[in-house]
């Protein structure tokens, strides 16, 4: 038999109007007195840490008045700005150039030289750029809150996030001073909260509308600042993708949603998170090349074409013979990313270093050492005027010395399986081991030597091996240059080196500048030097360094100001030793909720608050814990020279994930236990902070492990050695 429609519906019960009016009018405004509640507390809380954050940032954020650790780069850096001279950084621009105009716009004229930590500023108006660092790591405080905010809805785990990182001694010195730390993690913390909060206003249906549109481009503009600081801001670039990917399959799986919504939102990602950065990536770097446009130290990491851009470099503007020939004086740059100049100087290779005759290298800066005179192999000189082409038989006489460039079957003094390349002879005059072949690559019989743009190969004609120079540095004794080696390989790429200066009154000169690239040239070649020189960072003689097991227990530390008035960077341990725990509590209370859930299957509770809140908190937790593991683990795998202060990025992640799992494992405890574990646990931040201040504001008197000191009490480990 068939039933009507209404059969089938549960019986539903009528209530007096009355009474839903009033209960309907009860319920909205519970809802509007609590909200406004949360508002206030929000903002009062907020405020509190503003205030707190000001306070202990700026105090006397003057104070010492010298150069501190590597401030000796980054002001000098900032000055070079200031006076348009260019120079070479294993970084990216932003951060230098907003160093510099920030010491500008307040004043500073960009002549203090910064030679070396501990020189006074004497007056110098150093105090814009200073106070500029500090803003920028002190905005890290308020914005790490509005980050765990947005993640969790949770003003305690906020809270206690924002405090983790306003208390750490660490975050506090790094952030005081003129350094790329500050801005590095200010874009790096203000791209997270960008993520956050886009993710937010997705979740809550306010797509497209100004506000998302507005957070996500403020994202990408952060990660292209964050990476325009520092090659490491790839780890947030890559943490922000994966994210972005996470909300895209949200959207995905959205059944209420048409699949075109998911492919708008995919091309507003690709537009703000991809197309924008790269767009302001390359904006800064043209900014960057514009501005520096006067020759300075770093001219000779770079290419002959890319010099003779830089007014006063001696390619600028410069008419030089177009071809090569016997008698010139000519300087020979090798080709390879930041190949420097073959150059010899008076001093002999040492006992135990093959033959003990002059040493040959190659050097980075312009240098009178670098010129060679062109001879024909079996002449001292020639009347005529002869260019040299592809096959001849030429030899290089060093115009300082008199010595001819020379190899023989003696070991390299590094690289064993090489031959040894020195200065031999008098006044031009030495053996047939003096002989090279020139050879254009790609070159024919005939084919004449051009200046700057033939790529020449240097073949020795007895002993069968290429010119070449290797990655490897010379020992003291080499003043640290570069190795020069001839490599029986001779399809070494290496091995490959232009003609860069060409000085011959008897040929007509051209003008280069036709010959200069253009901007995505240099852009490209710019990265190219940047990488080999990260890749080839070394550390100097006495030099702290450290390794990356050492740093999340806080095992040692680093001076930053080592006179009278000392600076020690080093974590606070309550902070650091928690973070840790905290770390290992979020993986095992993960793992274990995971399991629970897998095995509770279709019986798990949806839509109870606890459970919410669970989840919503152990999912904040899992995006810190990935953000801690990305700026943390490639550090093992780096091969570069690494410092305490690289661990710090990674830091901001463990300290937010801190406040989001005391705030969770608390959350069951009944109200009094809760409270009084949570005052315990700010107690212990805030007594340990001022505990530790002295690391931070300046030490005078004798050393910990001094008699009669007075932070002989702070010494917690041995490895400390403030």
């Amino acid at each position: 038999m068939a039933t009507s429609e209404n059969e089938s519906e549960p019986p539903v019960k009528v209530r007096h109007p009355a009474k839903i009016s009033t209960s309907d009018d009860k319920s909205a405004k519970e809802k509007v007195e609590s909200g406004t509640k949360v508002d206030l507390n929000w903002w009062i809380l907020f405020g509190a840490i503003l205030v707190l954050t000001v306070g202990t940032r700026f105090y006397n954020v003057t104070v010492p008045d010298h150069v501190c650790w590597d401030e000796t780069h980054f002001g000098k850096m900032g000055s070079w700005y200031i006076n348009r001279t260019f120079f070479f950084d294993v970084h990216p621009p932003l951060g230098k150039m907003l160093i510099g105009l920030s010491g500008y716009l307040t004043g500073y004229d960009g002549k203090y030289p910064f030679d070396k930590p501990g020189d006074k500023y004497n007056g110098t108006h150093y105090e814009g750029m200073r106070i500029f660092c500090t803003a920028l790591g002190a905005a890290i405080v308020p914005m790490s809150f509005h980050t765990v905010w947005d993640m969790t809805g949770s003003l305690t785990a906020s809270a206690f996030a924002a405090a983790y990182i306003l208390f750490d001694i660490g975050m506090l010195i790094l952030n005081r001073y003129i350094l790329l730390d500050p801005p590095l993690i200010f874009f790096m913390t203000a791209s997270v909260m960008g993520m956050a909060r886009v993710s937010k206003l997705t979740r809550e249906g306010h797509s497209f509308g100004s506000s998302w549109w507005s957070w996500l481009s403020f994202t990408g503009g952060m990660l292209a600042c964050t990476i325009s600081v520092k090659f490491v801001g790839l780890f947030v670039v890559l943490l922000v993708g994966l994210h972005t990917a996470s909300d895209l399959w949200d959207v995905l799986g959205d059944l209420s949603r048409p699949i075109w919504y998911t492919v708008k939102q995919l091309a507003a990602r690709a537009l703000t998170l991809i197309v924008l950065p790269i767009v302001l990536y390359a904006t800064f770097f043209y900014i960057h090349l514009a501005v520096l446009n006067h020759s300075g130290s770093g001219d000779g990491f770079y290419s002959s074409g890319f010099q003779s851009n830089l007014v006063g470099n001696s390619l600028y503007n410069v008419s030089m013979p177009r071809q090569v020939a016997y008698g010139a004086i000519v300087t020979l740059k090798n080709h390879k990313t930041g190949g420097g100049y073959l150059h010899s100087h008076n001093h002999l290779y040492p006992k135990g270093f093959g033959a003990q005759q002059q040493q040959v290298t190659t050097y980075s800066h312009k240098d009178e050492n670098n010129k060679w005179i062109l001879k024909p192999y079996n002449e001292q000189s020639t009347a005529n005027v002869t260019v040299v082409k592809h096959g001849d038989l030429i030899r290089l006489e060093h115009v300082p010395t008199g010595r001819n460039l020379h190899s023989h079957r003696e070991q390299a003094p590094v690289t064993k399986k090489h031959m040894q390349v020195t200065c031999y002879g008098e006044t031009g005059v030495g053996d047939s081991n003096d002989v090279w072949q020139v050879r254009i690559l790609g070159g024919r019989d005939g084919d004449v030597v051009e200046t700057v743009t033939s790529r020449l190969v240097l073949y020795h004609y007895i002993e069968r091996c290429v010119l070449t120079t290797t990655t490897k540095q010379l020992p003291k004794w080499g003043f640290e240059q570069q190795e020069v080696t001839c490599n029986p390989n001779i399809r070494d790429r290496a091995a490959v080196w232009n003609v860069e200066d060409n000085q011959f009154d008897k040929l007509p000169s051209v003008n280069f500048q036709v010959y200069a690239p253009g901007f995505l040239s240099r852009f490209f070649e710019s990265h190219a030097v940047m990488l080999q020189g990260n890749s080839g960072l070394k550390p100097k003689e006495g030099e702290v360094t450290s390794r990356p097991w050492q740093w999340p227990i806080n095992y040692r530390g680093q001076f930053f100001s080592g006179s009278e008035h000392r600076v020690y960077l080093l974590g606070n341990p309550v902070i650091w030793w928690s973070n840790l725990a905290f770390l290992a509590l979020f993986v095992v209370v993960f793992l274990v909720e995971v399991v629970k859930q897998q095995r509770a299957g279709d019986q798990s509770e949806t839509g109870n608050g606890e459970n919410d809140f669970k989840w919503r908190s152990l999912r904040a937790s899992l995006w810190l814990f990935g953000g801690w593991i990305l700026h943390y683990l490639p550090f093992y795998a780096m091969g570069r020279v690494l410092y305490f202060h690289h661990y710090f990025p990674a830091l901001v992640f463990n300290s937010m994930l801190a406040g989001v799992m005391l705030d969770y494992l608390t959350a069951r405890f009944p109200t009094w236990l809760r409270h009084t574990v949570l005052g315990v646990a700010l107690a212990g931040l805030v007594y340990s902070f001022a505990l530790f201040s002295p690391l931070a504001y300046g030490m005078n008197g004798p050393f910990s492990h001094e008699p009669n000191s007075t932070v002989a009490g702070l010494k917690w480990l041995d490895s400390w050695e403030f």
